[in-house]
């Protein structure tokens, strides 16, 4: 599992500026959280213009049936600005991003963007993750084969971008609402904790 204790150090010791007292709670409650066995995550660069604090996990979900097969992929990106910004309504800020590819039957279904969007907000409430000032955009796109290609199953890439504003520093509780959607859009079905998925997908776009 992630933990926060690497980029608590980092932060800290990259002399622009103290870590604020509600960031690292954050981070810690971050790094605190469980997930599902199929999330793996990973830190990358965090983007620096944005706010002056930030933290940026890639996530990956993964059948467990030994295929190694990536079902769904995104990003968690975790923005902290002590003055707070208007537009944020607080002083944190969560962006995230899902993309997966759907099966073919999907692709015609007027409803997937609305559908997608309700999975966003069943996974925060599921969490318990109290947010303001939730947007954000739902994309479909379908790809036909043709020529030498022709007869294949028509395939539906689905991107999810979303961001929100907590209320409170237990952002392990966003965490976990992004980790839900990602196994939504991977097609996992919800499980008690320590049960295994072993439903087979197709495989995800890349970030």
């Amino acid at each position: 599992m992630w933990t926060s204790a690497r980029t608590v150090q980092r932060v800290i010791k990259s002399g622009e500026a103290a870590a604020p007292p509600d960031f690292l709670r954050a981070l810690e409650s971050v790094g605190r959280r469980r997930l599902r066995p199929e999330v793996r995550l990973q830190e990358v660069p965090a983007p620096g213009r944005i706010a002056p604090f930030a933290l940026a996990l890639t996530g990956e979900v993964t059948g467990q049936d030994g295929s190694g097969e990536d079902l769904a992929s995104g990003r968690f990106i975790l923005l902290h600005d002590p003055a707070g910004q208007e537009a944020w309504h607080g002083t944190f800020r969560v962006v995230t991003l899902v993309r997966a590819t759907l099966e073919p039957e999907m692709a015609t279904d007027p409803l997937l963007a609305e559908v997608a969007w309700t999975w966003l907000d069943d996974a925060l409430a599921h969490s318990h993750a109290d947010a303001v000032a939730e947007g954000g955009t739902v994309t479909r796109v379908l790809s036909e084969s043709f020529g030498a290609l022709a007869g294949q199953a028509n395939d539906v890439d689905l991107e999810i971008r979303a961001s929100w504003t907590p209320t409170s520093t237990d952002l392990g509780a966003h965490l976990e609402a992004w980790s839900t959607l990602l196994c939504t859009a991977a097609g996992l079905p919800p499980l008690p904790d320590g049960v295994t998925s072993l439903r087979p997908r197709r495989n995800t776009v890349g970030p």
